[in-house]
């Protein structure tokens, strides 16, 4: 396989750009990232000319794939003649606020902004602002931006930055938990209960190798913030309009989170993000409240439209009948390929996202007939359950290493581009086919 374009590229990027990429994760990929040059349906071409079977997806947001279709590619050019941006409101951003408050349980009101970080770091503002209180509870490993309140590692007693440039000061109010764990969340809430802003939580841990929640452990969240005066904040920047279709995860679990933030998919492919909720607390963000936000290209038209008419076209073409139902196949094949070749790993994910993730240790392979069929749902009486990962921790003491340095590039090998890391999840879009899961299918039995 030729790579002799990116390799240049990359050479270049390096005297140019801190790493040679604009966003870490990228440059996961090692000796160097390739670059894309087009992308097809479910494909994508890099600048050698190979193409590959795109799992990424951009990291989530292409819903509908790399090829539009007809409708949605009209009113995203349409709205991009019409001029990129005004500095005014537009009509097409109240459309879009309207079908999301008409379809998400949890939103009265919405404030678009440009990405998932921004949400999350607003929607943290807007927490405080609206309980009088400073601290916010997440979860070890959890992922929701770069930003100061959440690059925090360690856990609740000793909180510390993840990242140079963030005082400590600023880490001290941030509260890490492991997921799944009932009594570590209690002993946070009785030790700090009466300055606890906030839980931020994603509904299934989606940047650290998929992660269900236990059964139960949502309803303890939203019954434990009630009694506490805290918001419950659900972070469906990934799962959101992935998981349980229109009405996102939060629906798919039954629980009504304070405030949702919002990215990828909604945006259709261009930046944004958003941040949702009771009309009480999102009433507080300037200029009806007190909790300033703002930003010049909020609400951007071209973002608006591309995000309006994704939606649209997913509720009217049985877009999430397609997707679930190749990643059903997915995780479906790839539980008896694991079962078969490599009985301690576990298999993730829901709806259309799917991952491997590299466990060390699992039951007998002569007793895994009863296992999840498709894709680990924390079920007790599944027999990979004393295996499977219940948090962060448990996605970490896999075999990254083995995941990144060798059956990544394998995969690659094959033609099949997989998310850069053991962490981040991978993604069907309406434009995969039947075909794209069989040579994946493949491409897995022979990595493996």
């Amino acid at each position: 396989m030729n790579d002799d374009n990116s390799r240049d590229l990359y050479d270049r990027a390096l005297s140019v750009m801190p790493g040679g990429v604009n966003s870490a994760v990228r440059a996961a990929i090692e000796p160097y990232p390739f670059f894309v040059q087009k992308g097809d349906a479910g494909h994508v071409i890099d600048a050698d000319g190979n193409r590959y079977i795109d799992w990424v997806m951009g990291l989530g947001p292409l819903l509908l794939g790399h090829s539009l279709p007809d409708q949605v590619q009209a009113a995203i050019q349409q709205q991009a003649s019409a001029g990129p941006m005004y500095g005014t409101p537009t009509e097409v951003e109240v459309d879009l606020a309207e079908f999301v408050v008409r379809h998400v349980p949890s939103v009265e009101k919405i404030r678009f902004v440009n990405s998932g970080t921004e949400a999350t770091v607003s929607a943290v503002r807007l927490a405080r602002g609206h309980t009088g209180r400073n601290k916010i509870v997440v979860m070890q490993g959890g992922y929701h931006g770069a930003q100061e309140s959440t690059l925090v590692e360690g856990n609740a007693e000793n909180p510390a930055p993840s990242s140079a440039g963030i005082p400590q000061s600023f880490a001290e109010h941030t509260l890490p938990v492991p997921f799944n764990d009932e009594d570590a969340m209690r002993e946070v809430f009785e030790e700090h209960g009466d300055d606890i802003a906030a839980v931020l939580t994603e509904p299934i841990l989606a940047n650290y190798g998929i992660v269900h929640p236990e059964d139960g452990y949502h309803e303890f969240l939203r019954e434990l913030t009630n009694e506490h005066g805290s918001l419950l904040i659900f972070d469906e920047v990934i799962t959101g309009f992935r998981v349980g279709g229109l009405g996102c995860a939060q629906s798919e679990f039954g629980i009504t989170p304070d405030l949702t933030t919002f990215g990828k998919v909604i945006g259709g492919g261009f930046p944004v993000g958003a941040i949702g909720g009771r009309a009480e607390i999102i009433d507080d963000f300037a200029p009806a409240g007190d909790v300033f936000q703002a930003g010049t290209f909020s609400g951007h038209p071209v973002t608006m439209a591309a995000g309006l008419e994704t939606l649209q076209f997913a509720a009217e073409n049985d877009v999430y009948g397609h997707v679930n139902g190749l990643g059903e196949r997915l995780r479906s094949g790839l539980t008896d390929i694991v079962a078969d070749q490599a009985p301690s790993y576990t298999v993730t994910g829901t709806d259309s996202m799917f991952k491997v993730i590299f466990t060390r240790d699992g039951p007998g392979k002569d007793s895994l007939e009863e296992q999840c069929a498709a894709g680990c749902r924390q079920n007790p009486t599944c027999p990979r359950y004393d295996y499977c990962p219940k948090n962060a921790a448990g996605v970490k003491n896999a075999e990254t290493d083995r995941w990144r340095r060798v059956f990544w590039g394998q995969m690659k090998a094959q033609d099949v581009f997989l998310s850069q890391n053991q962490f981040e999840c991978q993604f069907v879009s309406y434009g995969h086919t039947d075909e794209d899961v069989e040579r994946t299918l493949e491409a897995y039995k022979h990595a493996l």
